[in-house]
């Protein structure tokens, strides 16, 4: 039988939360259903039901940074017991077929990933995510969380953490690179964390002095404020790779300057506005600009095992479901320090 469960909606793009009881779907043999702990907020879910990112099917109950208790498993599950803490992070089904999926990457399923809200599945019914007091998920897409690890702390890294660990891995962040984290946001300064983790040397390009003695605590070796432009000249062909982790448009030129021979610049925010650059600034010294949008589940496992392995956590603040609505302007502003996450027994439904 289906179940209800409290839940924030948003009705419309740019209307205020309300509370509502969600109806889940009875368990397929391989679902796992999941008691809510903490909820993560995701400036992408801000983007999302704003309408900042294109039409999308409202009413949303936004949330892809899950942690909680497996209450009830599917027939066909054994990699999940009942009383298991586990994630969910931003997809909850693909096809699992493809050649994408086969390598654990199904973030780019060829038949189309299906996203934790938002998003119409194989079935198709609408998903609605982890602003809930509980979620029904395929268990291929549950992860297990690391004993011992601060919960809510951890909840971000479903989505920050591996959105920043998987361009890390896959361009040989460690001993010796040199890595620039442009942003210290709610993706910034989980970046830092787990490039200094990794080893790499560390330099954080923030806009001001602000976050300066933050993210030097948090394992960068040097912190510049870009407002200041010589920084630009001071460190011409400094990096290997540069994590750009700003939701707003920059001038890429002048980042692409901070590359040396060889060097990435990999694109994690996704500004609504087109980012643009010159040729010669690719041209000269071979540089590249990269994309990438979280990992696969194999590497988000990977991934909170490192960070339990070097008790990296996100920095977050914990508020209630009637916090929401003021944390969303919060997030904009950058005035928080770094993630919020909601206390999911805060939720009350329609009553």
């Amino acid at each position: 039988m289906t179940t209800t469960t409290p839940a924030l909606s948003v009705p419309e793009a740019g209307a205020r939360f309300e509370n509502i009881d969600l109806t889940r779907r009875d368990l397929r043999p391989d679902d796992v259903r999941i008691e809510i702990t903490y909820a993560g907020i995701c400036h992408s879910d801000i983007h999302t039901v704003r309408g900042e990112w294109g039409e999308r099917p409202f009413p949303i109950t936004p949330g892809h940074e899950i942690i909680g208790t497996v209450a009830e498993v599917g027939s066909e599950v054994s990699r999940h017991s009942v009383g298991d803490v586990v994630g969910v992070g931003c997809f909850v089904d693909s096809c699992l077929e493809c050649a994408a999926c086969k390598d654990g990457e199904e973030q780019f399923c060829e038949r189309g990933v299906i996203q934790t809200y938002a998003s119409e599945d194989y079935h198709g019914e609408l998903t609605y995510g982890g602003y809930s007091g509980q979620v029904v998920v395929r268990d291929h897409f549950v992860v297990k969380i690391p004993d011992g690890v601060d919960l809510a702390a951890t909840t971000p890294l479903l989505c920050a953490g591996i959105t920043t660990y998987n361009p890390l891995k896959r361009y040989g962040a460690g001993p010796g690179v040199s890595v620039g984290v442009i942003g210290m946001g709610g993706l910034g300064h989980v970046a830092v964390k787990i490039a200094a983790a990794l080893g790499a040397d560390v330099t954080v390009l923030s806009r001001t002095d602000s976050k300066k003695e933050d993210g030097l605590a948090f394992g960068a070796k040097d912190y510049r404020a870009t407002e200041d432009e010589s920084v630009f000249e001071d460190l011409a062909g400094s990096f290997d790779l540069l994590l750009n982790t700003v939701g707003d448009a920059i001038d890429l030129d002048a980042y692409l300057g901070l590359l040396g021979r060889g060097g990435t610049m990999v694109n994690l925010g996704a500004p609504s506005d087109s980012l643009t650059s010159s040729a010669f600034s690719l041209l000269t010294y071979r540089r590249s600009i990269a994309g990438s949008m979280v990992g696969g589940l194999p590497q988000t496992q990977e991934m909170l095992d490192f960070c339990a392995e070097h008790d990296i956590t996100a920095t977050v603040e914990l508020i209630s479901a009637e916090q929401v609505d003021d944390y969303y302007d919060k997030v904009v502003a950058g005035k928080v320090r770094y993630r919020a996450v909601i206390d999911a027994s805060t939720f009350t439904g329609a009553a």
